[in-house]
């Protein structure tokens, strides 16, 4: 999957416009970003690129990059 394709998924999961998310955004700038999307972000990485990703590490990301990084490897 390459990166745009899945800011547009992370768009949708915030229920943002497609093309809002470009990766610098600091999640606590979205109101919507709480325990119940981080759950959202897991299911999202499991059903689109079939990996796990720790927890403990998508709480400590503070921005849409940092979240990048934590599924890097399953992007283009």
């Amino acid at each position: 999957m390459k990166t745009p394709d899945f800011l547009r998924l992370l768009d949708e999961l915030l229920e943002l416009p497609a093309g809002t998310l470009k990766g610098a955004e600091p999640l606590k700038s979205f109101y919507q970003w709480d325990s119940l999307a981080n759950v959202g972000f897991i299911a999202l990485v499991d059903r689109h690129l079939g990996m796990s990703v720790d927890p403990g590490k998508i709480a400590a990301a503070e921005t849409v990059k940092d979240l990048l990084a934590l599924v890097q490897e399953k992007l283009e």
